[in-house]
């Protein structure tokens, strides 16, 4: 059966092509995702700027979310830990460490005319000289810092700036600006790269900057010649058991020196699995739909093969011979063009922020061979299940069936179609009922995808229905020759539902993913600007502001309120809470004599005035959660890792589903990692139409330092948001144009399969316009059927995603999103079906009669 498999791929190319599209489509995005997984899993970064150290010492920024039961999660905190007073000492103790260098870091930038300058939008990390072993670096000219007053540049930072050695430059590092010496200017020996701007002060300076102050950042360990680094760390973890640090060796120092490593990997899991699996559950539906359609054009073929003699065994042989046949050949080219496309995907997350450049991309054997195997399961399941029917039968039911394919709905099928409608009802209301905020896209996402199966599995009867509808109004609009398509449309409507339900795949998916992100960064957005009443925020370039600026800007005629404000995330420790996730608890660090001029938090117990020392406001929705009362003390784990016991001082309304914290900005602002203030929040009052040039006469006394906006702040608060918009929207497009290649693919494949009816009919007197309008409206009802079904599909997660997280029954987003999805998919089915029609009537009618049906 194999070889006659083999000799049925010249007679059957075109179904044979389709399924090798489909297989080959599915695997390369399935490869895909597998390379992103492994790429986070491996997670390999090799270092550069502290590539000199064997071993390197951190503050451990792995942290595990309190959780009942066995849903423990381990997240990254988002501040830098700094290293207990004494570590350094303890480690140069140990056996085999030949030298430990302390290494300090902070955020610094480069001021040429008040401005910054250079790349990484003019932000660079500061450390102290003694750093510099550490690194590749080596002097290109001059001296190393050995006073307050001098500095060294890399040779970048010292271009962009316009200064050589011996010059004065300006530079901002821990809230204030002073003038530097460039003592000299460093550059990577031996043709090594490190990609962020660095500078180095002296030893003391960088003591002095350090929040707090003499904080260590990091210990660079130098091994005693012929020692095994590998057994002096373990000998340094030894050494140091119980101490919340992270003892590294090899490319894992390249996550020390970039905390974009720790957090992209998280990000890079949970996109590769979600989509991932989505990607997968497509491609086994789009693969065995299509599988599925070329065998039932082929149901008159097994019912004349069946009346000569073939079992239903031979046939299921030929049947599996020709798909493991296709698969093998679609597997070696995605085998090849996967990594080249997984690799193309890391490089848009590197662009986009969410991972770091430093992560070296890895894809082994494992993603690929699972892509392989899960599409050969895939094909084979997909063939088993098209064929059942068609080789099972006895030739008289065959040929009858074959002809006119009225029975469609078997037991089994509509169970299944139960199983994933009523998983569809169960994620709604789950979205709906249970969850609040953003945390309802868990549920909503997976809910297109179960919806779309669900709605397939009874595509041929809903396609029936719909046709019945859509009839009433086109008679009335279309001549003969729309007749006659309403009348093929009703008659193969088995055929019609299988090239409606990609369309209906595409439309649903690229829907519900769009509508999805711009309703959740809406909602996010909404929550935080109803929150906001300033009108206009100081910033400064690089490590925080200094927060003596404040009561000169109060002193200003015309601001009704100013006040601190910075941002950070805590983790609820005590008393337990059950509905924290594993993004923790947003917290805004404010002024508590500016919060309510400057912030629309509404109190409804308690009183923000008592915002100073050890203390918290919560949102009226996390305070009933955690059963506070005022007064009521518990621990939250900062995001510098520390504990810290504050006291509940008020209440106040917030939006369900955005739980927040509000905490004195010098309390919060010691636990990040600049350790100090981000920005000044200003309410402008009566006469204060002249505000924004008051404040930037005030700024000019503080270089660096400028003053926006309140669309500055909110923008800030929506880049992460809408970057990871972003990235869902690229990957779920990749899944959309995968979709959009199988509407291609199915409806090229049963156009072309209609040959011998287009021949029939050009005889009995049609002309070629005439079938050509006949098509265009049969494709105009495929498109109106599979833009129904997939915005039904999309709706039923939309909607009660919208109710949770917008309390809005529509989703957020410009319609136009929408009419351009359906345009789109509208244009290719119509292209899709109009193309190969044509290409059908060239051909001579009484050979196009004769062509196999």
């Amino acid at each position: 059966m194999l070889a006659l498999a083999a000799r049925m791929l010249r007679f059957r190319m075109g179904g044979f092509i389709a399924t090798f599209v489909a297989l080959l489509f599915g695997a390369l995005i399935v490869m895909g995702c597998g390379g992103l997984m492994e790429t986070a899993l491996r997670n390999n970064a090799p270092p550069s700027r502290l590539a000199q150290a064997d071993v390197l010492v951190n503050g451990n920024r792995s942290y595990v979310v309190p959780h009942s039961g066995e849903d423990a999660e381990t997240v990254v905190l988002p501040e830098q830990v700094p290293l207990p007073a004494g570590l350094a000492d303890k480690v140069r103790a140990v056996p085999g460490v030949r030298d430990v260098v302390a290494e300090r870091t902070l955020e610094a930038a480069v001021l040429r005319d008040g401005r910054p300058v250079g790349p990484a939008e003019g932000k660079a990390k500061a450390h102290g000289w003694e750093s510099a072993a550490l690194t590749p670096y080596g002097l290109a000219s001059g001296a190393a810092p050995k006073g307050a007053d001098e500095v060294v540049l890399d040779s970048a930072l010292a271009a962009a700036a316009g200064a050589k050695t011996g010059d004065q430059v300006q530079i901002t590092a821990s809230g204030g600006t002073a003038t530097y010496r460039l003592s000299g200017i460093a550059r990577p020996e031996n043709r090594r790269t490190v990609d962020e701007p660095t500078l180095f002060f002296s030893t003391g300076q960088a003591e002095r900057l350090a929040r707090p102050a003499g904080a260590i950042a990091t210990l660079g360990v130098m091994v005693a010649p012929g020692t095994d680094s590998g057994a002096v760390r373990d000998r340094i973890a030894k050494a140091l058991d119980g101490q919340p640090v992270q003892i590294v060796t090899g490319d894992d120092r390249g996550a020390v020196e970039d905390p974009l490593v720790l957090t992209g990997k998280q990000k890079m899991i949970i996109m590769s699995a979600v989509f991932g699996g989505m990607a997968t559950m497509v491609a086994v539906f789009i693969v065995s739909s299509t599988i599925g359609l070329a065998v039932q054009q082929r149901r008159r073929e097994f019912a004349l093969m069946r009346a000569i003699g073939a079992t239903p065994g031979q046939l299921r042989r030929m049947l599996l011979g020709e798909t493991l046949l296709v698969t093998v050949v679609s597997a070696a080219i995605a085998w090849v063009a996967g990594p080249v496309l997984s690799e193309a995907l890391l490089g848009q997350l590197v662009e986009a922020g969410l991972v770091s450049g430093a992560v070296e991309f890895s894809m082994g054997w494992i993603p690929t061979l699972a892509a392989s195997v899960a599409m050969l399961l895939t094909s084979v399941l997909g063939g088993w299940l098209g064929a059942r029917r068609a080789v099972s039968a006895k030739p008289t039911e065959a040929l009858a069936e074959a002809a006119l394919q009225q029975k469609w709905l078997t037991k089994t099928r509509l169970g299944f179609a139960l199983v994933f409608l009523g998983g569809t009802a169960a994620l709604a209301t789950v979205t709906m009922m249970v969850f609040d905020g953003t945390i309802a896209a868990a549920t909503a996402g997976p809910g297109v995808i179960v919806a779309v199966i669900g709605l397939a599995l009874i595509s041929p009867g809903l396609t029936k229905v719909l046709l019945r509808w859509f009839a009433v109004p086109l008679r009335r609009f279309v001549g003969v020759d729309g007749q006659l398509a309403l009348l093929n449309s009703e008659v193969r409507a088995l055929r019609v539902a299988a090239v409606a339900t990609p369309v209906m795949l595409a439309v649903g998916f690229a829907t519900g993913n769009v509508y999805l992100q711009t309703t959740l960064v809406d909602a996010s957005q909404r929550a935080f600007v109803e929150n906001l009443r300033a009108d206009a925020v100081l910033t400064a370039p690089a490590g925080g502001i200094d927060p003596e600026l404040l009561s000169r800007v109060r002193d200003i005629k015309g601001v009704a309120g100013a006040s601190l404000y910075t941002t950070s995330t805590g983790f609820v420790e005590r008393p337990f809470d059950s509905s924290q996730d594993d993004g923790g608890l947003p917290l805004q660090g404010v002024s508590a004599d500016g919060v309510a001029q400057t912030l629309t938090a509404r109190t409804t117990d308690g009183n923000l005035a008592g915002l100073t020392g050890n203390s918290v406001a919560l949102t009226e929705q996390k305070a009933r959660e955690l059963r506070l009362g005022i007064g009521d003390g518990l621990t939250l784990r900062m995001g510098d890792r520390s504990t810290l016991e504050v006291r509940l001082v008020a209440v106040f309304e917030g939006r369900d589903g955005y739980p927040m914290g509000l905490m004195p900005a010098d309390t919060l602002a010691a636990h990040t990692t600049n350790g100090l203030p981000g920005q000044i929040l200003v309410r402008a009052g009566e006469g204060g139409e002249h505000l924004t040039a008051a404040l930037a006469a005030v700024a000019k006394t503080q270089p660096g330092v400028a003053v926006v906006d309140r669309d500055a702040l909110v923008e800030a608060h929506s880049t992460g948001m809408e970057t990871m918009a972003w990235i869902n929207y690229l990957l779920g497009g990749a899944i959309v144009a995968y979709a959009a290649i199988s509407v291609i693919n199915s409806l090229i494949m049963s156009t072309h399969n209609r040959r011998r009816e287009l021949g029939l009919q050009r005889l009995s007197g049609a002309t070629k316009a005439q079938v050509m309008r006949m098509a265009a409206v049969e494709a105009g009802l495929v498109s109106a059927i599979g833009v129904v079904l997939g915005t039904v599909a999309a709706a039923t997660a939309l909607i009660p995603f919208s109710i949770a997280a917008a309390d809005s029954l529509m989703p957020s987003g410009p319609i136009w999103i929408y009419l351009a999805i359906t345009s789109t998919v509208t244009a290719i089915t119509v292209g899709a079906t109009l193309a190969p029609t044509w290409a059908a009537l060239k051909i001579r009618p009484i050979e196009a009669a004769r062509a196999a049906d």
